[in-house]
This record gives structure tokens, sequence and C-alpha cells, in this order.
């Protein structure tokens, strides 16, 4: 046997013992596994009955409920992105089961409500039991079921993705308001991926890992759960079987959202079906469009009643009229030019190569040939088209595909799934009503690290956020050199759809989450979904701002959410109420719960932990939308953005005012309302997102980007700068109704 064979032989042990004993070193053997455990001490009634009243100087004289705060999209690492990210490789914390949830929602960021949401696709039908089981668990040790501290709800994410605009449907999730097995699904409903799509080899890797490192540890190890699901996969429930006839440990699948919703009215039981994510260019194609959607194969208004407008990957409000690629008269795609408001990735590309192509001294006439083929091969890439340009850095891009005056925008965003151009979007059959998406508006933290409403304290961006990275080591020091003058026709075929995704590139624009806030009758379960149903919901970035909207027509009130007939504007009313300053450190009572370690290891030492001082709020602004009557009509006209403004006094009790639509009746045409309250500037975790540094023209000269990689971004960097946090109402409604009472 010669020396190459020798040291090929001996080189994966020695690796697996070195890899060993760096995790026994960190901790992360041995640590919790499957659902985990939770305190079972429950918050003092005193002090979540303080919640209500609190608000009770500031709650307007029309209603009587009150404003309780959630997270409707967390996952634990029973998601296999989760399970990904908990290795201290990237510098995760280790296992987050649906026990440590449980506690971070109790005692760190102290919710009213809050869901789990693994993903289906690694969702097993023995986890999704035995997730059940642990929320059931949660529960339980509330004192009081009418009056609890905390009520956590069960659910699952169906995450689809396509590539290209007419296979992609994007991502939701599926919540149930009970938790009882009869009244559940005997196993969660994946997606099904188009055809050939291919998702990461990271989980079989890290099954081999696994193997090789740890073959004794609990069978939910990243080892074993690996290999539980990838054999789950190779077991799909049959086609056209009523759900209830399936066998009980078959991977359940759905190509579709209608699919998907055909389902669940099979099972019959309660639950909502929420789209997240609708602007998320890291795994949406350029040109998808929410307008497919409008259909019975994207759409159920019965179920599908709420959209997530805000979460920890950025926002998904505004429509802009720019497009990161654009389709020519014959079908053909083309790559725009950039405007003062937009840079378009696949300019940037050809970019990047014609600079290094001058800097190699070529001609001018050669370099300008290879920009416009880097442009040709992006876009027959699609998503992954930032891959032609080999070598680049995250500061070669600038701030290209990027909404530069958004707030807090997704990665690479894609304004038609915005909500605004859901709200003007209309379907049209002959004979019937126009065809509508009348979504209630939420927010929620999509955190992968089981901290349900991360948002309470810009804190710890590496746990309250999704941002990941290698840490700084031997393996983990120096950026690469520069890539050549040529862009490289990659073939993307072999690559799965997450490897196609910018990956350091989507740190900057991580943050810390949002919240779902519902006007609810009371604490109990049942009032929690009895809100979230009628859409009496609004979203925050994250503070727990108070907000109220309503319309009055003829002494009756239409709050949030409502849909209303008139044929003469109704009038409306604001207020909102800034959140509380935050003191720091924790309550006693969370000290209490967890103890002195695990406080540190899940709360950073940091709660929810409220003064007697509010922020204030600077203003409100009104949005109006008059959906599309006829088909074709432009959408940009039919969003006014923002349609009228309040200037707020500096006032602790908050800022209200009262309006009416005088144009309402002269037009003659449907229109939508909703809010957005204003709160005074504050530091958020990347804030800034890529940080640009702007010409005296205000173009984007260089970027400063908040790296997940350790050695380029120290994890200890929270990236802060000032942002003003908000909170977006659901909308109102209104239908013209002339006199001779044209029907819904």
């Amino acid at each position: 046997m010669n020396l190459r064979v020798v040291l090929a032989t001996l080189l994966v042990p020695i690796c697996a013992a070195l890899v060993f004993l760096w995790l026994a070193a960190t901790g992360y053997l041995g640590r919790e596994a499957g659902t985990g455990t939770h305190a079972d001490i429950p918050v003092p009634a005193d002090e979540v009955a303080l919640r209500n009243r609190r608000q009770a100087p500031v709650r307007p004289s029309h209603t009587d409920s009150q404003i309780l705060f959630g997270d409707f999209h967390v996952h634990t690492t029973l998601s296999g992105d989760a399970a990904s990210m908990s290795m201290p490789l990237l510098g995760g914390e280790g296992s987050r089961p649906p026990g440590a949830a449980c506690d971070f929602a109790r005692y760190c960021s102290a919710l009213d409500f809050w869901s789990v949401n693994d993903h289906a696709e690694q969702l097993t039908p023995r986890l999704w039991r035995e997730t059940a089981e642990a929320i059931r668990s949660c529960n339980a040790v509330n004192s009081d079921p009418e009056n609890p501290d905390t009520v956590a709800f069960l659910g699952w994410e169906w995450s689809q993705m396509g590539d290209t605009p007419q296979n992609h449907y994007g991502h939701r999730n599926v919540i149930f308001a009970s938790t009882e097995d009869h009244e559940l699904p005997a196993r969660p409903i994946a997606s099904r991926a188009p055809a050939g799509i291919e998702f990461g080899e990271l989980p079989k890797l890290t099954r081999a890992i696994g193997f090789l490192l740890a073959p004794d540890r609990h069978v939910l190890d990243l080892s074993n759960y690996f290999e539980e699901v990838s054999a789950a996969h190779s077991d799909v429930c049959a086609d056209g079987i009523p759900v209830r006839d399936l066998p009980l440990d078959c991977l359940e699948e759905a190509a579709t959202p209608g699919e998907l919703f055909a389902k669940l009215d099979d099972w019959g039981h309660d639950s909502l079906v929420i789209p997240h994510g609708t602007t998320w260019g890291n795994y949406t194609p350029p040109l998808s469009s929410w307008e497919k959607q409008l259909g019975p194969v994207g759409h159920n208004p019965a179920r599908q009643t709420l959209v997530e407008v805000y979460s920890g990957h950025g926002t998904g409000e505004v429509y802009r009229p720019w497009r990161a690629i654009t389709m020519g008269e014959n079908g053909e795609l083309e790559c725009p030019q950039p405007t003062a408001e937009y840079l378009p990735s696949c300019w940037r590309a050809g970019e990047i190569i014609r600079n290094r192509c001058l800097t190699e001294g070529e001609g001018q006439q050669e370099c300008d040939a290879r920009a416009v083929l880097t442009r040709q091969l992006y876009l027959e890439r699609g998503m992954a088209g930032h891959l032609v340009v080999p070598g680049a850095q995250v500061e070669d891009w600038l701030d290209a595909g990027q909404c530069e005056d958004c707030f807090l925008p997704s990665f690479n965003y894609r304004p038609m799934g915005s909500l605004q151009y859901m709200l003007a979007l209309s379907g049209f059959e002959e004979g019937r009503p126009p065809r509508r998406f009348r979504f209630g508006v939420i927010g929620s933290s999509d955190n992968h690290s089981a901290r349900p409403g991360t948002g309470y304290k810009e804190i710890n961006r590496r746990g309250m956020t999704d941002a990941v990275g290698l840490k700084k080591g031997w393996f983990n020091r120096a950026r690469p050199q520069p890539g050549p003058a040529m862009p490289d026709p990659v073939d993307i075929s072999t690559l799965d759809i997450v490897a196609r995704a910018e990956q350091d590139r989507i740190n900057s624009f991580m943050s810390s989450g949002g919240l779902v806030a519902v006007h609810a009758g009371g604490r109990a379960r049942e009032d929690i979904w009895d809100a979230v149903e009628r859409k009496r919901v609004y979203g925050t970035s994250g503070d727990r701002i108070l907000l109220w909207f309503d319309a009055e027509r003829g002494g009756e009130h239409y709050p949030m959410g409502s849909e209303m007939r008139a044929e003469k504007s109704p009038q409306f009313t604001v207020k909102a109420v800034g959140a509380w300053e935050q003191n720091p450190g924790c309550p006693e009572s969370s000290r209490l719960g967890l103890g002195a370690d695990r406080l540190s290891a899940l709360c950073r030492n940091e709660c929810y932990n409220p003064s007697e001082t509010r922020k204030l709020i600077e203003r409100l602004e009104v949005v109006k939308v008059t959906p599309q009557i006829e088909p074709g009509e432009p959408v940009e006209p039919l969003i006014q953005d923002p349609w009228l403004v309040h200037e707020c006094p500096a006032d602790q009790l908050g800022c209200s005012f009262s309006f009416s639509d005088p144009e309402y009746s002269a037009g003659a045409r449907d229109a939508v309302y909703y809010v957005r309250a204003i709160q005074a500037v504050s530091d958020a975790i990347n804030g800034d997102n890529l940080r640009c540094e702007y010409d005296d023209e205000g173009q984007c000269i260089a970027v400063k980007p908040c790296h997940g990689n350790e050695a380029l971004t120290e994890y200890e960097d929270d990236c802060l700068a000032p942002v003003y946090e908000r909170a977006w109402s659901s909308p109102i409604f209104v239908d013209y109704k002339a006199e001779s009472g044209r029907p819904l």
C-alpha cells in the first residue's frame, strides 16, 4: 500500500476524531434532543394581568378588547435548516427543540401566544405527533386556562420553491385552532418539488459525519434525525386517496397551494394558511407574480385570510415598478438598465466582469462584449445568475437588486409579491364579481433557533436573527482572491435550489423579527383564534406598538379587517401608542422560572422587561388602494402611498386622528385602506442593511455588509443602525354600492 493510499485511508477517521473533540469541547454533544423539556413554573397571574391593565388608560372608548402579541412563525431544530444552522461550525448553539421555544416565549419574550412551524418536508409523522405532545405540555403549565400566560399553537410550514415564475408558489404556514390529536391531521403535508428541483446535500453530509462521531446518541441527534427524514422521503403517500385512508406514516405531499387546501378540507379541521416571504428574492424567481395565484390553484379565501408582511427576513409591503429582469416583445429575457432608484443585479454582473477586464489591460470593445455575455448568462440562470461571476465578493455587487427606499426590505426584492400589489389585483370571470385577495396583515419572526418573539430588544444578532456563517479559525481566515475577467457559464442543473442563493449577501438583510397583534376579547385560546379568524389583527416590526383602526357608519363600528359596502365614505379613526422602553436584564419571574444557566443560554440574560416610559409615535400614514376594475389595468396608479399623513405631537398617551375620503363617491369604485404607525427612531440589527456609501448623486459606490462569516464580521457586532419601527394595520375593505345596490 503506497503512502497516498495510507493517508487517504486515515484521513476520514482522523478528521472525524478532531471534529468529535471539537464538538465535545464546545458542548454540542449531549445537549437536548427530540422535542426537549421546558420549565413548569407559570408566570405569576398578577404579572399577566398587568399586561392588560397597562393598556387601559390609552384604549379608545369604543372598545374593551385587549391587544395581545404573538409570533406565528417559529422553527426549532426539527426543521432541517435550523438543525444545520445549530452546528458550532456555523456559530450555532446546539439543539433548540420545541421545549426551548416554550421557555423562550414564556420567560424571555413574554409573548401572549405563539406557534411552532417546522418545515413539513422534514417533519415526519412521528415527529409531528411528538411536537403536538410537546405543545400540549407547554400549555399545561398555565395555571388558569382562561387567563394563560402564553398560548402555544401548533402547525407546520409548507415550503414550496420553484425555479420559474410558472412553477413557483412560495411558502405558507399552516396553523390549527386545536392541539388535540382528534382535531389534527395524522401527519403534516409537505410541498412536492417541481420536476427537476432538488434540495440541499448538507443533510446527507451531516448524517454521514453523525454516524462517524456519535452513533450512540439519542434518536434525534443530527445523524439520526436526518436519517429518519431521509427514510420518510422514500415512503411518499399515494395520490388520489382520501387522507384518512392513507397509511399513518407515509409522507403526504401537495404540489400546489390548491392541493394543500383540498387536503386540509379533506381532513376537515379548523386551520389557517398564511403566506410569507412573498417578496423574497433569495428563492423567488424573477418575474414571479402573485397574479397567477388569484384562482383556486393558489388561493382559498376561507382558509388563506392573512399574509405575513414582515419577518426577520424583511418586509414585503410596498410595490415598486422596477423589475430585476424584463421580457421583450418576443418573450426574450432582457436586462434593464439601471436607474436612480434601482440597480439590476444582471447589469451589475456585467459591470463587475467589465471592470476586471479593463484592469487586466484588455481593450474597451472586448470588455464591453464580455459584459454583454455576462448579462445574458445571468438572465438564463435566474436566481443563480450571480454564479456566472466567479469569485465575486458581497462588496462587488454594491446595492444591486435591492429596494433602497423600502423599510428593512427583503433581499432581492420582488415587488409583484408585495402586499400592495396583491391588494390592487383583480381576477375577472364573465358574470361573476372580481376575485381579490382580502388579506389581513401580520408580522412574525421566522426565527430558526426556537426563539419566538425575538424583536423585544435589539441584541445578539447571531441568536436573535437567522444570520449564519462559519466561525473564525484556522479553516476560515483569508478572503479568496478576486475572480477571473471572464464569466463562468456554470451548469446550475447540477445545483440544488438552496445552493443557488446568494448565501452571505443575505446576512445583511436578517433582522430580529416581527410580531402579530390581535384585538381579542380575552386571553384564552378561543379568544385569540376568534380574533385571528375575523382578521382583527395587525403586524409590527418587533416593538409592541398599540394600534386601532376603525371605520364608522350609521353608529356601527367596523374594526380593521372588516369588509363593508357604502356609497359614501365612512368616517375612519386611527390611534397608535408607542411601545414601552425596555429596562435592561430580566424580571424576577423569568429568573425563578428558568434558573440562572437556562436564562443565560436561552435569553442571553435579556428579556422583555418594560419600563414606565413609552416610545413616541412620530406620524400615522394611510395607504389607499383601488383594486383593478378591468383586465390589464396598470397597477402602479392604483396604489397611493402615502395617501394621507398625520404628524403626531410628542405624547406618551399616543396619537390619533379621524378622516374620510372625499374622492370615494366621485370615484365610484371599491377602495382598500390600511394604516402604518411610525415610531420614533431607534437602533435595530441590520438597520442599514448593506450600509452603502453614496456619492453626490445619491448612488451607492461602496458597501460595508454585515457578514455571517465571523472572519469578516465579528459575531458580537450587531450591525446596529437607526430605523423607524412601525406597525401595519389590517385593511378595511370598502366596496362601492350605488343607489341601485351593486352586489359584492
